[in-house]
């Protein structure tokens, strides 16, 4: 059983962006930070995180709570597995007040067979030679623990000599069971291990690469309850700090690459275990705001991967380019032949993501063939439309120019944002204009304007403010408004201040209607005046928000 003291100890540690930052994407908005609900299906987002209260909701489907009743409910653990992986993600150590507990036995058990590899490494000339000869120093094998693990029958005769328990050693992945059940075996068995750590730095599986032309060359740990290798980057808790100083992030293929590239200096590199990168990565990569620089093999399935990558990365908005390395070579290779020099520069001048994915789709075609060129045309139309406005817009031009036609055929986004939405300049617009760039911003803001004020309140505005009503964060008049930087995000006071200023004009403008309108019975007329007179108006002269909807 976990001990209270150190589930507080720990929930003190956990700050719930970081968390809920590592299994979805969240996009910060003014003080908070919001993203498409996981919980339920959404097109735009209502799921808010508050960094300042640390908590979530969404305003959706009504789901919230901390840290750990999120890991609950995304990952469908119980309290204490949820404690457990917290725990693991953050590389803290729980208390128990009795026995031992599940994460406190895999974790003792992969440390303690990470430093048994090691020591097999030293005693394995294959192994060590392989290494060598891939120009790789042992400085590098002492900072990434690589190791070696030898038969199944050793592996076994460890765990049991040590007092490892096999269920445990199953449950963390170290070895498996056979398909009839009737006996344990080791996993990466006669292979290099690379031991793959959380973005914290816990110790959650290993990579194994083959040395006697085993069909498959790299195998990882299967996923257990710690280690998840879709939502992990090999190396990442050890370029983490360089990728947030220097703003940069440089994916690889291979753990290999990643420790070349690491013993050449380019200590931002990581790598995706043996999958593609996917969106899971996203979150991830998001955090530091990196500019990522793909570095993959020239040949056709690094082509393929970089365009699958890419296409995904610039739809997400995340900035970056792509380097195929040239001849067949990867980075390891140049790197192990003395060209760091070369790699740096390549690495400079790296394609940037949209550039690629549209020269990749033009290539792909006979572009001399009409009706492949319109297929084309067709492809990078539709690519384009899955970027943002603003970004989509921007290589029309590009698009174009590598299919020789007119930039009119791809029509142009960021110019209907502008037809579809004038924002009137004078000062009563620029105060409304003003709040409701506000509101974008820091939606929670919306609690003080609802009791006061309705879409009809916004005139030419209120379908703006529906739409944030709404939490439509994509529409393109929100986004506009968000880049103009005509409009200004005011603080709280601010806010108010000019609520009070539009409410104080809105009420001297219909006492002069009230007034004139002959219409209107004079019971009804005395009433009027005398309430926006002596109520109202020096209500609003002390700074107080007065509904609209009063008169």
């Amino acid at each position: 059983m976990i001990d209270n003291a150190s589930i507080e100890s720990l929930k003190s540690t956990l700050d719930i962006v970081d968390v809920i930052g590592n299994f979805i994407e969240l996009r910060k908005i003014g003080g908070n930070y919001k993203a498409n609900c996981p919980f339920h299906g959404e097109k735009t987002p209502s799921f808010t995180v508050s960094d300042a209260k640390q908590i979530y909701h969404c305003f959706g489907c009504g789901v919230g709570g901390d840290s750990i009743k999120f890991v609950m409910e995304f990952e469908k653990l119980s309290y204490p597995e949820a404690i457990e992986k917290l725990a693991s993600m953050n590389n803290f150590s729980l208390s128990y007040t009795k026995g031992s507990s599940d994460y406190s036995q895999s974790k003792h058990l992969l440390e303690s067979i990470s430093k048994w590899y090691i020591k097999n490494l030293n005693q394995n000339s294959v192994a060590t030679k392989y290494l060598e000869k891939r120009g790789i120093s042992s400085r590098a094998i002492e900072k990434f623990s690589i190791g070696f693990v030898p038969s199944s029958k050793e592996v076994m005769q460890f765990l049991q000599q040590n007092i490892l328990p096999i269920p445990q050693a199953l449950e963390s992945g170290i070895v498996a069971k056979s398909d009839d059940g009737g006996r344990y075996y080791a996993r990466l068995v006669e292979r290099i291990t690379f031991p793959i750590h959380s973005t914290n730095g816990a110790l959650v599986g290993f990579g194994g690469r083959t040395i006697t032309n085993h069909p498959a060359k790299y195998i990882n740990s299967p996923q257990t309850k710690i280690f998840n290798k879709s939502r992990l980057l090999y190396g990442y808790h050890l370029a983490k700090k360089s990728i947030y100083e220097t703003k940069k992030i440089i994916i690889c293929e291979g753990y290999l690459d990643v420790v070349m590239f690491h013993q050449a200096g380019f200590i931002q590199a990581v790598a995706s275990m043996g999958t593609a990168l996917t969106k899971d990565h996203i979150p991830l990569l998001r955090k530091g705001e990196p500019k990522v620089i793909l570095a993959y093999d020239g040949d056709k399935a690094g082509i393929n991967a970089g365009v699958k990558a890419s296409e995904m990365l610039s739809i997400a908005g995340i900035d970056g380019g792509i380097v195929l390395f040239p001849d067949g070579q990867d980075p390891a290779d140049l790197i192990a032949d003395g060209k760091s020099e070369l790699v740096a520069s390549l690495l400079r001048e790296a394609k940037l993501f949209t550039v690629f994915v549209l020269e990749t789709i033009a290539s792909s075609y006979n572009l001399y063939e009409p009706l492949e060129k319109e297929n084309a045309f067709k492809e990078m139309k539709s690519y384009l439309e899955k970027l943002s406005p603003i970004i989509g817009d921007a290589y029309i031009s590009t698009a174009s120019s590598l299919l020789g036609i007119e930039s009119s055929f791809f029509g142009t986004k960021t110019s209907i944002i502008l037809k579809k939405e004038n924002f009137r300049e004078n000062k009563e617009g620029l105060a409304y204009l003003n709040i409701l760039k506000t509101l974008i911003e820091v939606p929670l803001f919306l609690e003080i304007i609802l009791p006061f004020m309705s879409v009809k309140d916004f005139h030419i505005y209120g379908e703006v403010f529906s739409k944030i009503c709404n939490n439509e964060w994509e529409d393109s008049m929100l986004i506009r408004l968000s880049l103009d930087e005509k409009f200004k995000i005011l603080t709280k006071d601010e806010l108010i201040k000019n609520l009070n200023s539009l409410m104080m004009s809105k009420y001297i403008t219909k006492l002069k209607e009230i007034t004139g309108d002959s219409s209107i019975a004079m019971n009804k007329k005395v009433f009027l005046i005398k309430k926006i007179k002596m109520d109202i108006l020096p209500r609003l002269k002390k700074g107080e928000l007065v509904s609209l909807k009063l008169i």
